[in-house]
């Protein structure tokens, strides 16, 4: 493409050299410079992409986008000086792909928690009634039938558009995308047209990045302002924040909830381990799911598809037919009636839902044993309040480590011991191995343990190691252990 027909449709400040130069790739990385390369300097938390422009250069880079001109710019490249480099590398990714996003039924779904259920939901659900459909998640980006793995809930707007543009050409009519507060942040998404776009919740979360739980709202709602007339904006207004976060959109407002008038109602009949009878809508229908949070992303997901079209009695058929996603709620029973559940919950929100449900379905006399940690080198303030939660809903409570990464795992978990209180019965085990297997040799027939944090993931980060680590196996080798 020409560089001119990319920079059109960008806010330029200031151009240097030809604008008529062709461009083959589009990069961040002056080491994957080639050729006919258009190179963005983008400043980040540590590094200055500014730096790198004379090695972008010496590998070919055609041009250069950047926030600063070089005090000798070189006269083999074309220098475009822009305000954000961020938002315009967006904006440059969607114009060079000839904007797939706007080929798509591009639907973001954002919130603390129910991301990447809600998205890989609508997905599964769109797929099932015979649509190609892509997905960008925490756990998987899918391109129709290819599954690739995640790097991040929502990727660089290079790799974003690259991925969309392969979505329009294998014949996807649908993308279903988690939008973090991150990648809303640093304009990863700008560029993009959407359809539509869900809030899930907001509480707890990422308050090192973004340092005010004030600035964190703000984040996601700016999603929502950002969104064009044309588009629909589904809110969950149970939650405090739901309609906060639309109250200043261009698009058609539509709400969903459990507990107060809205668009779109869902109501609980009755739950189990193995599943919930939900009434949504006024229709009752049986779903493999459980807990209230599950409840929420449901008719979420049905309010989408019947804004995407979708007529009620398809919505409903292709939900009661959905499975739960990998690690969210996911049960491992043992042959002795042991019931282990591993799931995501890394915030105190998502713990407390998760640990709320199980409260709503056991039986009396079955105990509840939670197997938690947190994750190294993030928020610091959470860690108290979920070993607090651990312990209050819980028999027994045993904090463990996560993913560690460059923190030590005692300060860690001396930080996770600070919320408990005397009559708290909890233990502190470092190995996280250890502390599932001691979870499981307390338990007994018809007991429920509960191993919150990691979920889907099948590592662990320690030091600067990824080692194999998967809750579901290590419980199941737990299980066989103790002959359970």
């Amino acid at each position: 493409m020409i560089l001119e027909k990319i920079v059109k449709e960008i806010e330029v400040l200031q151009t240097v050299g030809p604008v008529d130069v062709d461009i083959a790739s589009l990069t961040l990385d002056s080491r994957s410079a080639e050729p006919g390369s258009l190179f963005f300097a983008i400043r980040g938390t540590g590094i200055d992409g500014h730096e790198f422009i004379d090695a972008a250069i010496e590998r070919g880079a055609a041009a250069v986008m950047c926030e600063e001109l070089p005090t000798n710019p070189d006269p083999r490249v074309t220098y475009v000086v822009v305000a954000d480099s961020h938002r315009a590398m967006g904006e440059a990714a969607a114009a060079f792909h000839d904007h797939p996003s706007r080929k798509l039924k591009l639907i973001g779904v954002t919130g603390t928690n129910g991301k990447t259920t809600t998205a890989t939901l609508l997905c599964d659900a769109m797929r099932a009634l015979g649509h190609g459909a892509g997905l960008i998640s925490t756990v998987d980006y899918r391109i129709g039938d290819t599954v690739l793995p995640s790097t991040h809930t929502t990727p660089d707007p290079l790799r974003l558009n690259a991925m969309l543009a392969t979505m329009v050409e294998r014949g996807c009519d649908c993308c279903f995308m988690e939008v973090s507060s991150h990648a809303i942040v640093q304009q990863r998404i700008a560029g993009l047209w959407f359809m539509g776009a869900a809030f899930s919740n907001i509480t707890h979360e990422h308050l090192d990045y973004h340092g005010t739980f004030a600035a964190y709202i703000a984040a996601k709602k700016s999603f929502f302002d950002g969104l064009p007339k044309t588009a629909f904006a589904i809110t969950n207004v149970d939650d405090r924040n739901g309609r906060v976060m639309v109250q200043n959109t261009k698009a058609k407002v539509r709400t969903v909830s459990l507990r107060a008038p809205a668009d779109y109602r869902c109501k609980i009949v009755e739950q189990h381990f193995d599943g919930m009878l939900l009434a949504i809508d006024g229709t009752e229908l049986w779903v493999c799911f459980t807990g209230r949070f599950n409840a929420y992303n449901l008719v979420t997901v049905y309010a989408a598809l019947r804004e995407m079209g979708i007529d009620k009695e398809d919505a409903l058929r292709v939900i009661s037919t959905l499975k739960p996603v990998s690690g969210r709620f996911e049960t491992v029973r043992s042959a002795k009636g042991i019931t282990a559940i591993v799931d995501y919950a890394h915030t105190p929100d998502a713990l407390q839902n998760a640990l709320d449900a199980i409260a709503e379905i056991r039986r009396q006399g079955q105990k509840i044993y939670t197997v938690v940690g947190c994750g190294g080198d993030r928020d610091t303030t959470k860690r108290p309040e979920m070993a607090r939660i651990a312990a209050e809903c819980s028999d027994f409570a045993i904090l463990t480590s996560d993913n560690p990464r460059t923190e030590d795992p005692a300060e860690i978990l001396a930080q996770m011991k600070a919320g408990l209180v005397a009559g708290h019965r909890a233990v502190g085990i470092i190995d996280r191995r250890e502390a599932i297997g001691t979870a499981v040799a307390m338990a007994a027939a018809g007991d429920i343990i509960l191993i919150a944090g990691k979920g889907h993931e099948t590592y662990q980060i320690v030091g600067t190691e990824t080692r194999h680590f998967d809750d579901r196996e290590e419980v199941r080798k737990a299980f066989l252990n103790f002959d359970l």
